[in-house]
């Protein structure tokens, strides 16, 4: 076995361990949880021991909790992600028709982020300091404030007073553009800083005062030698972040109400439905290892020494 398929294997076998931690972790918390599921689910209304005693049975969770345990890990490694509990709709078909508005959101925020990033980093690093203290303020403004409050200050702005963009609940291009923003601007604060401070980095090393030596310009130097340098710990926060998309868009999906991942896992935590739950967790642990994998193999295409160690 060569030394990239056996990077490859071991990096399988990770992932698989970090969705059967999240799945566990899920199952855990739900149960662990005060009060009753099945008493959360059926509601005030017309709710008797006997109904009660037939959903418990109906759903499983009359039995031990070993046992639960178990049907739950046999359920997920067939692929069934169960039925849930409210609506009684597959999770699998509840999470598809969800999923796409949350992936549309996530790429065009994430998108959108290093658009914006990695110009302002190419043109403020170690150059004048009155533009790098201003922009590292914007920066920093940026990276605190909360995503809601951006949300509805473009709301405020661009809905309410200039009725440039649907206020709520937008499904197409134009219902796109302000949650995209918004999630870009929580973005791109941490994107410009860390691309910066890495480009600064780079251009203090010999390769790149070689290479002016040999009569290479400055924007030479910036976008082919500094920029590639510098994009090793993009990609590793750009990987963590893309990962984490899918359920860190409940915030904008609630402002903007839009439909998506996000709002489907509130929900369900709201209503204890357990199958939508585990399912969210368990596709978000998914995507997130898929994701790792493919940032770590982008580091042999931007880093010819990572290559090198692999092989």
């Amino acid at each position: 076995m060569s030394a990239r398929l056996a990077w490859l294997v071991r990096r399988i076998v990770l992932g698989v361990m970090v969705v059967l931690g999240a799945a566990t972790a899920a199952f855990a918390a739900m149960h662990l949880m005060p009060g009753d599921p099945v008493q959360a689910m059926l509601g005030q209304s017309g709710r008797t021991p006997e109904l009660v005693a037939r959903v418990r049975h109906d759903t499983g969770l009359d039995r031990p909790l070993y046992e639960q345990y178990g049907l739950f890990l046999g359920r997920l490694a067939r692929g069934d992600l169960g039925t849930s509990y409210q609506l009684q709709e597959t999770v699998t078909e509840l999470i598809r028709s969800q999923v796409w508005s949350t992936v549309a959101l996530s790429l065009a925020g994430f998108l959108l982020a290093i658009v914006i990033a990695v110009p302002v980093a190419v043109a403020t690093a170690a150059r004048r300091p009155a533009w790098r203290r201003l922009t590292s303020t914007v920066e920093l403004v940026l990276a605190s404030v909360p995503g809601f409050w951006i949300g509805v200050l473009l709301l405020t702005v661009f809905s309410f007073h200039w009725q440039l963009f649907p206020a709520v609940g937008g499904t197409g291009a134009r219902g796109l553009v302000l949650p995209a923003l918004t999630l870009a601007l929580t973005l791109v604060g941490v994107f410009t800083q860390v691309l910066r401070e890495e480009m600064e980095r780079a251009l203090r090393e010999p390769f790149v005062l070689s290479s002016r030596a040999r009569g290479a310009g400055e924007t030479t130097v910036r976008l082919r030698h500094a920029l590639r340098h510098a994009l090793i710990p993009l990609l590793t926060l750009s990987g963590w972040t893309v990962g984490t998309l899918l359920t860190g868009a409940v915030t904008i999906e609630t402002v903007f109400n839009r439909p998506g991942v996000g709002r489907l896992l509130v929900t369900a935590v709201d209503s204890r439905d357990f199958p939508v739950i585990s399912g969210v967790v368990v596709l978000s642990a998914a995507v997130f290892a898929v994701i790792s994998i493919g940032t770590d193999w982008l580091y042999t295409i931007v880093d010819a020494r990572v290559r090198e160690v692999r092989t």
